[in-house]
């Protein structure tokens, strides 16, 4: 099931979805609108837990479609209650970072209020001359949980998204806390779906990738984590319970702009598109503040 946020073109109410193929094709969509379920958003329809999602299931089979061409997608969670961001997270990328990775994984945030959604303008600080992106695998807390095991980690997860980590390198690095750096309006891309587990087999074995105006600037594959799924979640849960439509951002493989040479930061006017397998396409723009 791929879960959506989305709003018709005729109103700005942001409304829970699934998108479900149209008959006969393997590329084009129709949205299934899930408002009549009760559960006013995709976060709610999450914290009421597996009864809820099944559901949803049943609902797609017979409530009411509406054209894609008629939705305007929108972040999965437009307010996740939190985003985790995992840092030097493929050994690739730390190295081109000239950081060393920590025995433990490298956890900064991402503030809630710079998650967009797809085809949504990523706006470059004025005061910031290094930005950067990031393709990476997103991971969605289903269950909440504190103190999770890595043996039962997995059964905490609800499905996977699609985040670009955009990152003002000089605001960044200026300091050892990352936080800030990371979350100005529009640095946190997420979606366009939500993919469920069910749907995904493995996911430390997914193609991922970035491409800056049809540039291949990232490629690699989740086999490549250094730290899984499950030990991320351990970790973090271990000091902080994780709730229902947490993200966790797993980090990204190497072909920044901060390790190139010269370095290769966004300008504007620039298409950004990451691609993970079975998950789709997050596209975005860039603009100048």
């Amino acid at each position: 099931m791929k879960l959506i946020t989305f709003t018709r073109k005729s109103t700005d109410k942001p409304t829970p979805g699934v998108l479900l193929p149209v008959q006969g094709s393997a590329t084009h969509y129709d949205v299934v609108d899930l408002s009549g379920l009760g559960h006013p958003t995709v976060l709610s329809l999450i914290e009421a837990g597996p009864a809820a999602l099944d559901a949803a299931r049943a609902a797609s089979a017979t409530a009411p479609r509406v054209p894609l061409s008629d939705a305007q997608i929108l972040a999965p969670i437009p307010r996740p209650p939190r985003v985790f961001g995992i840092g030097l997270n493929y050994q690739s990328h730390a190295a081109e970072s000239k950081m060393a990775v920590q025995k433990v994984p490298t956890v900064f945030m991402k503030l809630s209020s710079a998650v967009v959604g797809p085809d949504v303008s990523i706006i470059l600080p004025a005061v910031s001359t290094q930005p950067d992106y990031e393709a990476e695998l997103a991971v969605v807390i289903g269950k909440p949980g504190y103190q999770i095991s890595a043996a039962s980690a997995m059964d905490h997860v609800l499905g996977y998204t699609i985040a670009n980590d955009v990152s003002a390198r000089d605001i960044q690095l200026a300091t050892s806390q990352w936080t800030l750096g990371k979350s100005f309006p529009t640095f946190c891309p997420l979606g366009p779906s939500i993919v469920t587990a069910d749907e995904v087999p493995d996911p430390h074995s997914l193609a991922i990738s970035l491409t800056v105006n049809g540039e291949l600037l990232q490629s690699a594959n989740t086999r490549d984590l250094i730290f899984k799924i499950p030990a991320l979640i351990e970790y973090i849960s271990s000091t902080t319970p994780l709730e229902a439509g947490d993200i966790i951002s797993t980090g990204t493989p190497e072909g920044v702009g901060l390790g190139r040479t010269p370095p290769r930061w966004l300008k504007p006017n620039e298409e950004v598109i990451v691609t993970i397998e079975r998950l789709g396409q997050l596209r975005n723009t860039t603009v100048a503040e």
